[in-house]
């Protein structure tokens, strides 16, 4: 594509040498003659020290926010933004021909987002699905390794999906692409709002950030679904420029309420009132977040145009999504249970869901990744503590921190708290410690991995599946008669 049609709709300065630009990338190891560099402003490093390398590569064209001296340079105020827009061009726009919905928060992104895509899908729709777990086109698995794509990932997700006959995409958006820009030049017919608690501060730095770059998704949003039994989710109710639709499960006035609540092992069930109907809801997997989270989804539903009765048939229909309050069989007098919760509010809801109907122990296996937020590690060690029997903490993705050292930060809280622990910090042999010492009736919790079928240390992703090895060290014991 010529490099002033790549430009349209960017504002720059600078004189461009009109060019056939064949490969876009913002990696300057991948940089080849031919090629646009787009120099992006990073956590740990800046694009712009390798300005002057892919020129010398042979970049035809090098995306600029100051002067760097080099051939054919086009300045911009914003790389990230630019890039997302000449990103969307290569691929010919393809987010002007779907309709997109959109969810945001700290906690439930998955969960609202797969049952939404499973309403839709069961009123005949073909959909798109881009989230944590994995990228999904109709019935088309993609895999990921982060929330949202990158820019140039995006759109070519976008434009496969196109070309798939994907009339929506449904898309968990993420605080880091919101701030990177990485969706920019896409139009969400609805976005949710889950929740806001501490987490990603390594990044934000602050709530306050946090909060904002949460918010920058209402901006590009014509109606907005918002959970008000949030204290942020009030703020942006009343901040938000676009349609507001509200909900409440605890008694917050709002367009749409929660009454009757029933939680149980099984699930949640409870009546859904708007301002003209009530439904039932039944959805399977227990917890009152799965009530926000289903509700969340059902008000798509509503929105979207589809019949509430169906709406309600679809949600009860839905299975669990993996990592999320899953149950891993064990044959068993006792049970285990994997969850993605890494952050506090994540695990105090998942245990007060286990709380809620445990009769045994709860046993809480746990750690905190390393190069992430430090200050949330003592509060999640506390809050582990305060709502569970036991603890067992371990490492979760150390990456280039010590284990111990991380270990060491959570037991600061853990201590406060003055429950039983112990700390294993090889997460396989912290499991096996678990099920070794269970107990009839114990609940044991797997909390921080989810749906990660690895363990990063150092800079290596090591294959660390929590099923498999939970299924290996019970055939173990099996073997040896314990």
């Amino acid at each position: 594509m010529k490099l002033v049609k790549l430009l349209d709709g960017v504002e720059y300065s600078g004189v461009v040498m009109d060019s056939e630009i064949s490969f876009l990338t913002c990696d300057s190891r991948q940089v080849k003659e031919g090629c646009l560099f787009a120099c992006l402003k990073g956590v740990n490093c800046d694009g712009h020290d390798y300005a002057f390398q892919a020129s010398q590569f042979g970049a035809s064209a090098i995306l600029v926010e100051k002067d760097m001296g080099v051939a054919n340079q086009i300045i911009v105020d914003n790389t990230h933004a630019a890039y997302a827009k000449v990103c969307a061009n290569f691929y010919n726009n393809p987010a002007k021909k779907l309709k997109f919905i959109g969810v945001t928060g700290t906690n439930g992104k998955t969960t609202v987002t797969n049952i939404v895509k499973n309403i839709l899908s069961m009123e005949n729709k073909k959909v798109g699905l881009i989230g944590t777990i994995q990228n999904e086109i109709g019935d088309m698995i993609v895999k990921t390794d982060k929330t949202t794509p990158n820019h140039l990932e995006y759109q070519k997700l976008l434009k496969d999906m196109v070309d798939g006959g994907c009339e929506y995409v449904v898309m968990e958006v993420s605080s880091h692409a919101l701030e990177q820009h990485r969706i920019a030049d896409t139009q969400f017919e609805i976005a949710v709002f889950t929740n806001l608690s501490q987490d990603h501060l390594d990044y934000h730095e602050t709530m306050e950030n946090y909060y904002l770059a949460k918010k920058k998704l209402f901006d590009v949003s014509k109606t907005a679904v918002i959970c008000v039994d949030d204290e942020y989710g009030k703020r942006l109710a009343n901040e938000a420029d676009c349609d507001i639709i509200t909900f409440s499960a605890d008694g917050c006035i709002a367009n749409y309420s929660a009454s009757d609540i029933s939680i149980n092992a099984s699930g949640v069930k409870y009546k859904l009132t708007g301002e003209s109907n009530c439904e039932n809801i039944c959805f399977s997997t227990p917890g009152m977040f799965s009530v926000h989270n289903s509700m969340a989804a059902a008000i798509v539903g509503f929105l979207l145009g589809f019949n509430t009765k169906d709406v309600a048939n679809d949600i009860a229909k839905c299975k669990p999504v993996k990592g999320r309050s899953e149950n891993i069989p064990t044959n068993r007098d006792f049970y285990v249970i994997c969850d993605y919760a890494h952050s506090p509010d994540g695990l105090k809801n998942i245990l007060d869901s286990i709380n809620s109907y445990s009769k045994g122990r709860v046993v809480t296996l746990f750690g905190c990744g390393g190069d992430r937020d430090k200050t949330k590690r003592p509060i999640m060690g506390e809050v582990a503590a305060k709502n569970s029997d036991f603890l067992i903490v371990t490492s979760d993705n150390p990456r280039t921190e010590d284990p111990d050292s991380i270990i060491e930060d959570i037991i600061v809280g853990v201590e406060k708290a003055k429950k039983p622990y112990v700390k294993i910090t090889d997460r396989k042999e912290a499991i096996k410690y678990a099920l070794e010492n269970a107990k009839k009736d114990d609940i044991i919790l797997l909390a921080g991995k989810g749906h990660e079928d690895y363990q990063i240390i150092g800079k290596k992703k090591i294959h660390m599946d929590e099923r498999d090895i939970v299924e290996e060290i019970l055939n173990d014991l099996d073997k040896s008669g314990i």
